[in-house]
């Protein structure tokens, strides 16, 4: 089955095929950030307005590197949520008709799913069950998954997610959009040792995380600081926040693994690309004898080959999208369906 996956959650454009014999055979990403640099931020107008530019061309163009025509497809899947409501709306309904069109079935695919299962896509995917750490945009959550739609959350913030307080920390910096990934690549020449930020809710049982203080202690660092805070500061800052938030899931992953007693994790989303914290895991999983999975960092972000992954399986599953188009801002991943897993 050759699936088109579509992804128009925020503030990027991607679109994939999927083959569920031959793999991904292939896929393209328009991304917004220069239209939003000016704003400090996604403008969600503006991001519905641009996916409906990009999409036409970016489907000619996977279809063209896939050596395909719209006649060769088995069928879509489309993000359904969750995210921002008008850009959702913009691939779903595109999805959703050329599916009509085409006399195909299509599907809506929920974006953590997606992101929970991009690692599938790497040549040595982890087998069922695990212990997933989301980290993308709004979410930080830790599940224990047996199987595709079998999803037990056990902890999520209750907050600030991660990504959040890495773009909120980035703007106290005076750092650019996207702010997250320049205040990791800030913090690469900063001091590990010079600011020991807390380590939230490691200090008490459970797994759920909250971010926001983190966030306000260093903005009374930068405070203290004032006009006269230099650019090694600024990294020694930047590398003391990290710190703190890479031990602080990494601290969390531990306790999953050991009360679920899984020995694989993934770690799936935008915030799974960075560095130190795959280093981190790595290492303190070697000392528990577990493994850790993740995507290439190109899959970390949004993408539509996690899409087309996913809907493949639940298409393949016998699921099928109404005729309606329906999408959701909000959408709890433990509500989706379970699929056979022999799918």
């Amino acid at each position: 089955m050759r699936v088109l996956g579509i992804e128009t959650s925020c503030d990027e454009t991607g679109l994939a095929i999927y083959d569920t014999e031959a793999g991904l055979l292939a896929e393209a990403l328009h991304s917004q950030v220069d239209l939003h640099a000016a704003y400090g931020g996604v403008v969600p107008e503006l991001a519905s307005r641009d996916h409906i530019r990009r999409l036409l061309p970016l489907i000619e163009k996977v279809l063209a590197d896939a050596g395909m025509t719209r006649r060769d497809l088995d069928g879509i899947a489309y993000t359904a949520g969750p995210g921002l409501i008008g850009a959702l709306m913009v691939g779903a309904t595109f999805g959703r008709s050329l599916a009509f069109a085409l006399g195909i079935p299509a599907i809506g695919v929920h974006h953590m799913e997606g992101h929970l299962l991009a690692p599938m896509l790497e040549p040595n995917p982890p087998a069922f069950p695990f212990i997933a750490l989301l980290v993308s945009g709004g979410h930080t959550q830790l599940v224990d998954v047996t199987g595709i739609g079998r999803y037990r959350l056990l902890g999520e913030s209750l907050d600030d997610a991660a990504g959040e307080a890495f773009d909120k920390t980035a703007k106290l910096l005076g750092l650019p959009y996207p702010g997250g990934p320049e205040l990791a690549r800030l913090a690469e020449s900063g001091d590990p040792t010079r600011f020991r930020f807390p380590r939230p809710m490691t200090d008490r049982p459970g797994l759920d995380f909250s971010f926001s203080g983190l966030k306000t202690r260093v903005l009374t660092e930068v405070q203290k600081q004032g006009e006269t805070m230099d650019a090694a500061t600024r990294a020694d800052i930047a590398r003391g926040f990290e710190e703190a938030v890479v031990e602080t899931l990494a601290i969390k992953c531990e306790r999953a693994l050991a009360e679920c007693q899984r020995s694989r994790l993934v770690i799936a989303g935008g915030v799974s690309a960075n560095k130190r914290l795959r280093a981190e895991l790595e290492a303190r999983l070697a000392r528990m004898d577990a493994a850790v999975f993740y995507a290439r960092p190109a899959l970390c972000t949004d993408n539509g080959a996690m899409i087309a992954y996913a809907g493949a399986c639940r298409l393949a599953a016998g699921e099928v999208a109404e005729l309606g188009v329906s999408t959701r801002a909000r959408w709890p991943l433990d509500t989706l369906p379970a699929i056979p897993a022999a799918s």
